[in-house]
C-alpha cells in the first residue's frame, strides 16, 4: 500500500499546543518533510521521535517533491510540517497537496495552530467573516492593488508582516483605508512576549515607531462594515446602448443584452435606455 502525506499543524511557540494527534503522527511517520529541519529537529527531539527529516521550503524544486511522491509510492507516511502554524496557508506546502493528490496518493490533515484564527480569535475584531492576504507584495503595482482593496473591504482583514517592515505596512495602511481605521497588531502569538496592541492605524503606527517589534507579527484590521461601492458604468452603458440603438435593435433588447454584459439591473438598464434620445 502507498503511504500517507500528513498535513500537521505545529505550535506557534508554546509546545503545549502541540495536539496529542500530531504528536503521535510525528512519532511514528518515516520522513517528516520541512521547512526548516534544524527547528523541526528541536521539536521532534522534544517528543523523542526519530524520523529522517527531509528539507522542503518554498524554493524546493521539483525534484524534492518527486522525491516525496516516490517515498509515498514505497508505503512509508510522511509527514509535511512548517516552521509554525498549518503547513500551506502562507507557508509552504500547496504544490506539495496539489501533486500528492494528482498522483492519487492519500493526504491527512492534523488540524491545530494557525497564526490567523489565533489572532482573530483574540483581537476583538469581527471573524464571522474575513478576507486573509498573508504577505504583501513589499512594492510595486500589486501591493497597491492590495492596499486599496484592503481599505474598501466590508469585512475584516488579516495580513502578516516581518517586523522590521510594520511600521511601513501600519502607515501604508493609514493612507489607504484611513487613518482612523481600529486595527490590532498580535506579536509573538503564544510565545513568553505575546502582545496584542489596539488602536487606529495611526496611532499603531507611532507606537511601534516608538517601540520597534521582534518576532512574528499579525495585523487584524477592521472592515468598513459597508459594501464596496462597484464601479460607475454609465458611461459604458450610454455607449454600447448608444451603438445598439443605431443598428436597430429594440430598446427592449438593448436593455436585456445591457443586463448580460455589463451587470446592471433590469430596473437600471431600462431607465438608462428609455432616457435616450
Amino acid at each position: 500500500m502507498a503511504g500517507t502525506l500528513y498535513v500537521v499543524a505545529t505550535p506557534l511557540g508554546n509546545l503545549g499546543d502541540l495536539s496529542a494527534r500530531a504528536a503521535e503522527v510525528l512519532r511514528t511517520v518515516s520522513v517528516v518533510a520541512a521547512e526548516d529541519t534544524r527547528r523541526t529537529r528541536g521539536l521532534l527531539s522534544h517528543l523523542e521521535a526519530s524520523p529522517t527529516t527531509l528539507s522542503f521550503h518554498a524554493h524546493s524544486d521539483d525534484r524534492r517533491t518527486e522525491d516525496i511522491l516516490e517515498i509515498l509510492r514505497e508505503g512509508r507516511d510522511v509527514a509535511l510540517v512548517s516552521d509554525a502554524g498549518t503547513p500551506a496557508v502562507s507557508d509552504p506546502g500547496t504544490g506539495l497537496v496539489a501533486a500528492v493528490r494528482a498522483a492519487g496518493l492519500s493526504v491527512i490533515p492534523i488540524p491545530g495552530a494557525s497564526a490567523v484564527a489565533t489572532a482573530l480569535s483574540a483581537s476583538g475584531v469581527p471573524a464571522d467573516r474575513y478576507l486573509f492576504l498573508g504577505f504583501l507584495p513589499r512594492k510595486g503595482a500589486e501591493r497597491a492593488r492590495l492596499l486599496a482593496r484592503l481599505g474598501e473591504e466590508e469585512w475584516t482583514v488579516v495580513v502578516f508582516e516581518a517586523p522590521l517592515r510594520l511600521v511601513l505596512l501600519l502607515r501604508d495602511l493609514a493612507e489607504a483605508a484611513g487613518p482612523d481605521r481600529r486595527a490590532v497588531v498580535a506579536r509573538e502569538l503564544t510565545k513568553i512576549h505575546e502582545e496584542f496592541q489596539e488602536g487606529t492605524l495611526a496611532e499603531l503606527a507611532d507606537y511601534y515607531s516608538e517601540n520597534p517589534p521582534r518576532g512574528e507579527v499579525t495585523v487584524v484590521v477592521a472592515g468598513t462594515g459597508t459594501p464596496a461601492a462597484g464601479p460607475d458604468r454609465t458611461e459604458d452603458a450610454v455607449e454600447q446602448a448608444t451603438g445598439l440603438l443605431a443598428e436597430g435593435l429594440s430598446r427592449r433588447e438593448v436593455a436585456r443584452r445591457l443586463t448580460e454584459t455589463l451587470g446592471l439591473s433590469r430596473n437600471d438598464a431600462y431607465r438608462l435606455v428609455m432616457g435616450l434620445p
